[in-house]
């Protein structure tokens, strides 16, 4: 039997996606450990137009949704993450910095079979660790453990060729309508977006295996 496909929609540096990936894996961990899933994940760019540099999230909020105190925005998704077995602190991380380069690396593992795991590792840097995931150096020394050479990884995520693919597959993602993230898509069929709860997960997983 083919392993149920799940498409997976996100952007490194969203923090419902790391919420969305822990809490999907939390379900099929507890509910479905003996169906064989695959997981493909698919780049969403949040912010296009991040400078290398990146900007602080605190002038992003203020600036985008006037929001001035943190602490209180970050209150829903805390307990969200608590609820999928994730110790999150929204307050380690105060930076957001490009993703098309870390990308590049989760698009390439595919056929290397650690794409997923090479996903949850960036956004774990990321969030949990504050290191800046639109570094090369740092994309590299976190890709050799999901099996790619340092110097490849270095190489990938400055090459043109392979950041244009890259935007191909964010552009298709933009064509299909996906616009919020995370975005998952079971056996091609069932749809979830936003932050879909742990019951309707386990639904739409159960009903397209069944199916």
């Amino acid at each position: 039997m083919n392993p149920l496909k799940i498409d997976l929609y996100t952007e490194i540096s969203c923090p419902w996606c790391i919420i969305g990936q822990h809490r999907l894996d939390k379900v099929l961990a507890e509910n479905f450990a003996s169906l064989a899933v695959g997981i493909e994940h698919h780049p969403v760019i949040l912010m296009p137009d991040c400078p290398p540099a990146g900007l602080r999230i605190a002038d992003l909020m203020r600036s985008r949704y006037g929001i001035t105190d943190q602490s209180a925005a970050w209150q829903r998704p805390h307990a969200e993450a608590r609820l999928a077995g994730l110790q999150l602190d929204l307050n380690i991380q105060p930076m957001a910095y490009p993703t098309l380069a870390a990308h590049t690396l989760i698009r390439m593992a595919r056929t290397l079979g650690t794409q997923h795991a090479l996903a949850m590792a960036f956004s774990d840097a990321y969030f949990m660790r504050a290191m800046n995931i639109g570094d090369a150096a740092v994309l590299a020394d976190i890709a050799v453990n999901f099996g790619f050479d340092r110097a490849q990884a270095l190489h990938v995520v400055q090459d043109p060729n392979e950041l244009a693919l890259t935007q191909q597959q964010v552009a298709a993602a933009a064509a299909r309508g996906i616009r919020s993230v995370p975005h998952f898509i079971i056996a091609g069929q069932w749809e979830l977006n936003g932050s879909p709860t742990a019951a309707e997960l386990i639904d739409a997983i159960a009903t397209a295996s069944a199916a």
